[in-house]
């Protein structure tokens, strides 16, 4: 028996449009954003993908891409639980502030690091900062010790994994077909655990935004088939441009 399991990054958000470091910072989808989650339902409706049960973090924008997609499959009574586990990495004291002007600042190796790195966090928020989510009314029944000032990917992998463990593998199992949607570092931590890749491998996988991929799985949830729906060459050109947000200048046509 194989099991079908869909991740979907959120479409552009309007900080990812400006280049900023958007982390837990609860931002919507551009306009483009908007257009990338309702080509993903389409995508979905066109080459007949049905779900069973949808997953989705606590942010507006990985909501509304869900919301979008689903819209287009007129599949908007699927249930869809939210989870904090599978918010973006947070950024700390970065969030907000321009990639590119960051790496003038710093230099494009330190962004580098801390975009990229496995085990090194940003700089940490404060307690008392307003963006601490303890402040925050949506993680209000969360408890304070669990909920980050700032993560590396290695942190972000250890509240990801343990939650797809406990509540989305079963389903799976169970041959529900499911949908996350997402963000760029929660996604990442789920295929580095599927397709059991080394530190190295992560950190040189880049997912564009609103671009579905499909695994196959098997019973062991063991990767079967993997592909990434869309146009190939309009894929390749998002990733090259997720690629490039943490050099000190962008190329306008990427």
């Amino acid at each position: 028996m194989s099991h079908q399991l869909v991740l979907l990054r959120h479409g552009e958000s309007i900080w990812n449009l400006e280049n900023l470091f958007t982390g837990w910072t609860d931002v919507d989808l551009s306009e483009a954003g908007k257009e990338e989650a309702r080509e993903a339902g389409r995508l979905f409706r066109g080459q007949g993908y049905e779900f069973d049960i949808c997953y989705t973090s606590y942010l507006k924008r990985a909501i509304h891409t869900l919301n979008l997609a689903l819209a287009e499959m007129d599949a908007e009574w699927l249930p869809v639980i939210k989870a904090w586990q599978l918010n973006e990495r947070h950024y700390g004291t970065l969030q907000g502030l321009n990639k590119s002007q960051t790496a003038e600042k710093y230099g494009e190796e330190q962004v580098r690091i801390w975009r990229r790195s496995f085990d090194i966090q940003p700089p940490s928020l404060e307690p008392q900062d307003e963006r601490n989510p303890a402040h925050q009314k949506a993680y209000h029944n969360v408890a304070e010790n669990e909920l980050p000032l700032a993560e590396s990917l290695k942190n972000t992998i250890a509240r990801v994994i343990p939650y797809f463990e406990k509540q989305i593998r079963p389903q799976l199992m169970e041959g529900k077909r499911v949908l996350i949607t997402a963000h760029g570092n929660s996604l990442r931590a789920l295929i580095m655990y599927l397709e059991h890749l080394s530190q190295e491998e992560i950190i040189g996988l880049n997912l564009a935004t609103g671009i579905p991929l499909v695994y196959k799985l098997d019973d062991t949830l063991s990767v079967l088939e993997k592909q990434f729906l869309g146009n190939p060459d309009v894929i390749a050109v998002k990733m090259m441009k997720v690629a490039n947000q943490g050099k000190k200048s962008i190329e306008s046509s990427v």
